[in-house]
C-alpha cells in the first residue's frame, strides 16, 4: 500500500509521535515503536536506500528528509532519484520546488518550516497553497496558538517538530490541534 494523506492520519492517530532516526543505532531503536511512519533524517546518496529498505523490513512507511542526505542537492533531480533508487514512501523538504516536484511524481509530500516570525508565518501560508504538500510540519513545536492559527488557514494535517523535551510538549502540541509530533527524542517514540 503506498502512503496517502488517509494512511498518514490512520497511522498517526493510532500513535501520534513519528519517530526521526538520525543514525543506525536510532534505526534499530525504532523496531521497538510502534509506529507505522519513520523519518529518515541521516544517510548519503550510497546508503539511503539501504536505510529506506530496513524501515520497509520492519512494516513501517519510509519518509527520507531530503534536504538532510548528505550528496543530494537543492534541485528537483535529488526527488527523482529518491524516487527512482530507493523505496521511500514520500520526503520532507523546505524547498517549495522538490515538494512540487515529489507531487508531480505521485509521491507524499511534508514541507516543513521553520516558525521564526510574522513574516514566516504569512510565507508558510503562501507556500502551501503554492505547493500543495500533503502535510505541513513546522518547528519548534511549542507554540500552541502558532498550531491552532495555522489550521485556520491551511486544509492541511499540522505535524509539530522541534524541541520535543517532554511528554507534556507532545500532548501541548497535539491538544492544540497538530496531527502528530515528529521527534529524535528516542524517549516519546511510544508516547
Amino acid at each position: 500500500m503506498s502512503l496517502t494523506k488517509e494512511y498518514f492520519m490512520e497511522a498517526t492517530e493510532a500513535c501520534p509521535v513519528i519517530p526521526a532516526i538520525k543514525n543506525d543505532e536510532w534505526l534499530e531503536g525504532c523496531k521497538e515503536s510502534e509506529c507505522g511512519i519513520v523519518y529518515i533524517i541521516y544517510g548519503d546518496i550510497c546508503t539511503v536506500a539501504d536505510i529506506v529498505d530496513k524501515v520497509k523490513e520492519m512494516g513501517k512507511k519510509a519518509i527520507v528528509h531530503v534536504d538532510l542526505i548528505l550528496g543530494l542537492s537543492s534541485k528537483e533531480i535529488s526527488v527523482d532519484f529518491i524516487k527512482k533508487y530507493t523505496k521511500a514512501d514520500g520526503i520532507i523538504s523546505m524547498k517549495p520546488a522538490l515538494i512540487k516536484r515529489a507531487n508531480e511524481l505521485g509521491m507524499f509530500t511534508i514541507q516543513r518550516f521553520y516558525m521564526m516570525d510574522a513574516l514566516t508565518y504569512a510565507n508558510i501560508v503562501k507556500h502551501v497553497k503554492n505547493c500543495n504538500p500533503d502535510v505541513v510540519e513546522f518547528l519548534p513545536a511549542g507554540l500552541p496558538k502558532v498550531i491552532q492559527y495555522l489550521l485556520e488557514e491551511i486544509d492541511k494535517p499540522v505535524v509539530a517538530s522541534g524541541l520535543i523535551l517532554d511528554k507534556d510538549d507532545v500532548m501541548g502540541a497535539l491538544k492544540a490541534g497538530a496531527f502528530a509530533v515528529s521527534t529524535t527524542n528516542r524517549e516519546m517514540w511510544d508516547c
